[in-house]
């Protein structure tokens, strides 16, 4: 295998970003394992009968089914370079609204099927030294603000956290950690098929359905982000000797970290001669 020449393999590869990813790699001549749910869907959308593409129906909440198409990426290309946890789905609704099942729904792809994913392509990643994993956040993993979209905001604050300590965790392996978070980019990702909504919604949260209707209606379609401007830097970072833990994409994912960053520091200093007097008193003898 050339140098340079990596394998990937890629979750939610059927639309958006991953598909983006997908097409820019293959056309750069690298190797990739992608998956979806709907293996129709994934063939469609990249193409079949392609050498270095290896379409992978999987079930992220499955453990066996993440496994099996693991080492059938390893065993088709003999290598596991990059992996990229980017499936996932939006949900909006006040925490009241949503039901404990919808919730734990979303935790289970956007948490609990990164980590599926983790657990089972580490040992290939330790066992060569090497690799780079990549999870896709959110700049809602990092600043919260926005009503109704309270439990989605807390599953990609669970990945940038778990990223983090995967980094610490990993770095003696070779292993590098980067945890994405895009602002807003122009895919299906606010469209009905992507984003889910209470079962049950609460009228009296006009909040809550001004941000929905904003997103579904005004954000929609009209996003700033270019997924293939997005695709084309997750390939850089990939090839950087140094790459950063956290990449924040899009100039509003930006504006929107600067904006709780300075948040944070005002909550700090404002708070700080109370907040720091917790300490035991200091006996002297």
């Amino acid at each position: 295998m050339d140098k340079q020449q990596k394998v990937w393999y890629i979750t939610g590869a059927s639309k958006g970003l991953g598909l983006s990813l997908v097409k820019q790699l293959l056309t750069a001549g690298h190797k990739v394992a992608a998956t979806s749910r709907n293996i129709d869907e994934l063939k469609k959308a990249v193409g079949e009968d392609l050498p270095n593409f290896l379409p992978l129906a999987v079930n992220l909440k499955d453990e066996t089914s993440v496994k099996a198409s693991v080492d059938a990426t390893v065993a088709s290309f003999g290598q596991l370079d990059v992996v990229v946890n980017n499936a996932g789905y939006g949900l909006v609704g006040s925490l009241e609204e949503l039901s404990d099942k919808e919730s734990r729904e979303n935790f289970e792809v956007n948490v609990f099927g990164a980590l599926n994913v983790i657990r089972t392509t580490m040992p290939y990643l330790r066992a060569q030294q090497s690799g780079h994993i990549f999870n896709i956040a959110s700049v809602g993993g990092f600043f919260g603000d926005f009503p109704g979209f309270g439990i989605y905001c807390a599953t990609k604050f669970a990945v940038v956290g778990l990223s983090e300590s995967l980094a610490a965790e990993v770095k003696e392996f070779g292993i590098k950690v980067t945890v994405v978070q895009p602002g807003y980019f122009r895919t299906s990702f606010l469209t009905n098929g992507s984003l889910g909504v209470p079962e049950n919604p609460i009228t009296a949260y006009a909040a809550v359905r001004a941000s929905q209707n904003a997103h579904q209606e005004g954000i929609n379609g009209n996003q700033q982000g270019d997924p293939e401007k997005a695709a084309a830097v997750l390939i850089k970072v990939a090839d950087a000797e140094n790459p950063p833990v956290h990449l924040f994409l899009g100039q509003d994912a930006y504006d929107l970290a600067d904006q709780k960053i300075l948040t944070v520091q005002q909550d700090m200093d404002a708070w700080e001669n109370l907040a720091t007097s917790t300490a035991f008193e200091q006996v002297n003898a």
